[in-house]
This record gives C-alpha cells, sequence and structure tokens, in this order.
C-alpha cells in the first residue's frame, strides 16, 4: 500500500517558478519523485530511490497534469472558496504552500509507529485524511480542518532515528558509524550494549562470559499484565539477549580488560540476580588475572520483580570491588551513561577510580516524579544531568563518545597497564 504525499510549490513572483511531488511507500522504503519546472517552463521529473541506489531523470510532463488537478481541488475546496472572487491566484498558491508545510511540519513531529497493521488498518477505515485510491478522491481534506492535516503514524524508524533533544531526523543507515550521535545538534543518543562493545574493544578480541545464564522467577513475581518469566521470554527475543548485562574480556586497543555493559533495552537495563552475579564474577575473574575493569552503566536500578534479592546484588558487587580495589590494588573505571539511576547509582556506578560520565546522560538516585511525589519539592530536569552534576565534583570527567576509547587507553597506559605487543617486546 502506498501513501501519497503531495507536495505543490510554486512562486509567480520569481522568475524560476518549481513545482514537487513527493509520495512515501512504506512496501519499498523512502522514495522520492519530484516534478521541477525551469525558467523556460521545461518540465523534468526526477525519481530516486535511496534503499536501492536510483536516480533517474526524464523529460515527463505526465505528473504535471495530475499535480495541477490536485491544485484545482485544493483551490475549489470549500473551506478556501472566495465567494467574492477577489482574491488572486498568488493568494492560493502562496496558502497551499503554506498548508503542506504545515502539515510536513506535523509528519516530522508525529510519533514513531511500532506497528505497521495499525497504520494499514487506520488508512482502509478511512480515519486518515490521505487516501490511497487512484480515483479523483485521492486528495480529500476534512471540511472541518483549516490549515493542519490529522496524519496517520507513519512508520518510518526503520530508515530514520529521531533525535530526543532538537527532533532533528538522523539516516539510520550512516547513524552507527556516527556513534549514536544526532548530527544537527551533537546530542548523544542511547547505544544498545553490542554497539558499545564495538565501539571500544578490538575487532576479533571479545569473549563473552557467562552466556548461557538466565533469570527464573526466584520470588514468584505476581503481575496482573505479563507474568515475569514470560516477560523475560519477550525481551530476549526482541534484543537477542539473555539478560540487562554483556560481560567479557577483550583487548583495548591492545590492552587485555575486562567489561560489562549493561544495556537499557532489556527492562531498563534493571539489576536481578543474574546481571548482579554476572558483574561480581567478571570483577572476581579480573581480580585473579590482574585485569583492568571497566563498567559500562545504563540502568534503571534494582529490578523489582526479584525483590530484596535485587537489592542483595548491590552489596555483593561493592563487596567483589572492594576485594578487587583495595586488597589488590587493581583498576576500576565506572562509565556512567543515560539513563544511570536507582540501585546502579548507589553502588558500583560510583565507586569507579576513575567515573567518567557522557554528555547529556541522566545520573541520578531516585527519578525526578519520585523526589517530586515524596519530598514536595521541584526538580529541575537539569539537576540530574551530567553537566550540573559535574559542576558538583560527582565525577572525574566528561567524555564524548568519539574520545573515549582513546582516553581510556591512555588512563590504563598511566595505571601500568600496557597492551599484549609492548609486554611481548620487553
Amino acid at each position: 500500500m502506498t501513501i501519497h504525499l503531495y507536495y505543490f510549490h510554486s512562486n509567480r513572483r520569481q522568475e524560476g517558478s518549481m513545482e514537487k511531488w513527493w509520495f512515501y511507500s512504506e512496501g519499498s522504503g523512502i522514495t522520492k519523485s519530484i516534478l521541477v519546472r525551469d525558467s523556460n517552463g521545461e518540465n523534468y521529473s526526477i525519481y530516486f530511490d535511496i534503499e536501492n541506489n536510483i536516480f533517474e531523470i526524464d523529460n515527463d510532463s505526465s505528473f504535471l497534469s495530475e499535480l495541477e488537478g490536485s491544485f484545482s481541488s485544493y483551490k475549489n475546496d470549500n473551506y478556501l472558496n472566495d465567494d467574492d472572487g477577489s482574491k488572486s491566484d498568488d493568494h492560493y498558491y502562496d496558502n497551499w504552500n503554506n498548508h503542506i508545510n504545515s502539515c510536513i511540519d506535523s509528519y516530522l513531529r508525529s510519533e514513531i509507529s511500532r506497528d505497521c497493521s495499525e497504520n494499514v488498518n487506520s488508512i482502509d477505515s478511512g480515519s486518515s485524511s490521505i487516501r490511497t485510491s487512484t480515483n479523483e478522491s485521492d486528495f480529500n481534506l476534512s471540511p472541518d480542518l483549516d490549515t493542519t492535516l490529522q496524519f496517520t503514524r507513519i512508520q518510518y524508524s526503520h530508515l530514520w532515528v529521531q533525535c530526543e533533544n532538537c527532533y532533528g531526523l538522523n539516516y539510520k543507515k550512516f547513524f552507527k558509524a556516527k556513534l549514536n550521535i544526532c548530527e544537527e545538534c551533537g546530542y548523544h543518543l542511547k547505544m544498545n550494549s553490542s554497539d558499545r562493545i564495538e565501539l571500544l574493544i578490538d575487532p576479533g578480541t571479545w569473549y563473552p562470559m557467562d552466556e548461557d545464564m538466565v533469570s527464573i522467577d526466584p520470588i514468584e513475581f505476581h503481575s496482573e499484565e505479563e507474568p515475569y518469566k514470560d516477560r523475560i521470554d519477550s525481551y530476549q527475543r526482541e534484543t537477542g539477549l539473555t539478560e540487562a548485562v554483556q560481560t567479557g574480556i577483550g583487548e583495548l586497543n591492545g590492552i587485555p580488560i575486562a567489561m560489562g555493559v549493561m544495556d537499557f533495552q532489556f527492562i531498563g537495563g534493571s539489576m536481578g540476580s543474574v546481571v548482579g552475579e554476572k558483574i561480581t564474577r567478571l570483577i572476581e575473574y579480573a581480580t585473579n588475572e590482574s585485569l583492568p575493569v571497566i563498567i559500562v552503566c545504563a540502568s534503571g536500578g534494582a529490578r523489582m520483580q526479584e525483590g530484596s534479592l535485587s537489592l542483595m546484588q548491590m552489596a555483593k558487587i561493592s563487596s567483589a570491588l572492594y576485594n578487587y580495589q583495595s586488597n589488590k590494588k587493581l583498576f576500576y573505571v565506572s562509565l556512567l551513561t543515560s539513563p544511570t539511576t536507582g540501585g546502579v547509582t548507589a553502588s558500583f556506578g560510583m565507586l569507579g577510580d576513575i567515573i567518567i560520565a557522557e554528555p547529556n546522560a541522566t545520573i541520578a538516585f531516585a527519578g525526578k516524579r519520585v523526589i517530586e511525589e515524596t519530598l514536595k519539592v521541584t526538580v529541575l530536569e537539569e539537576q540530574q544531568e551530567t553537566e550540573y552534576l559535574f559542576e558538583k565534583g560527582l565525577f572525574d570527567l566528561i567524555l564524548p563518545r568519539n574520545l573515549l576509547k582513546d582516553v581510556l587507553s591512555e588512563l590504563f597506559k598511566l595505571h601500568g597497564f600496557f597492551s599484549n605487543k609492548n609486554q611481548h617486546e620487553s
């Protein structure tokens, strides 16, 4: 099914006038057909398909008749009807331009639809102002609308990632190469654990630990919505992970390290029994092998579905870190990403020898809403963000992702950890 979005712009007061016709096809990804009229009155149709790398230009005026027909329908529509006939064509062209600009703005700011079937059903039931038929009702405007169409949610998440800060769109094909940083405003968006491992660990050197360790339902948590075990299974299918943390050993610029990476996509990165056990085993392994440790924190805190067992993980991990840091004098780096809250903040998140935070990250113990409802005070959002907390001395440095690997490498060398290559040469 193809959803048509018409865009028509004409300014007769300029020498070079231009008309455009755009459409979005859910079935084949983003494609665009643009009709361009040059200053000599020649018409050219330009077609390109981003996914299939197709770019074609043709001198064909077939689009023009359809475009002008749509314009005439709009011009003669009831809510733009001018009884006295006093308004010029320029007035209608300007209204058309403003109207469509408003529509496009609404479309770009609409929420991403995760369920394509909802979109199809809403279109088939006639709830959208955009029609997919090929007759004269191809572009129908609801009588009760003035300048804004009520657009159906359109699924474009397979092509674009919308920035949480500036709402700009980032092309998904290049987003990973840009380290999930918005190219418009530089905002650091969330990364999953696999991408973080790829960012920090040298290719071919990552060896995961305890991959077969999975959660059960230790307290038989009762939920009216979805059983805890079923929820675990659904997140495992959705993310491809067994739990909310990946642990393992690898090399960072040739330096052997032990690393744990939490994943917020798995039940909000919440810390249950398995998460605590995997991190504890990682620290104990690093203690025995005298390896530096990095833990990348991204968590909403302790997992409520496991009750006090999840809270016990705070003490267990902290105890393992005490032996690692105080008794063995080894080096632990804590990397705080957005969000790091709750029991993770209150335990190993703040126990690093060096604590690094990403820009724009939300870092807190209790959430803003919880504090406001409990203490009856107003909490500003920036009071739980990296830049504000850095000024209060909560961590050692704020580090953007593109510098992270090199800075960590220098920190390890400064603390006496060198690459295997240098050790063999010495």
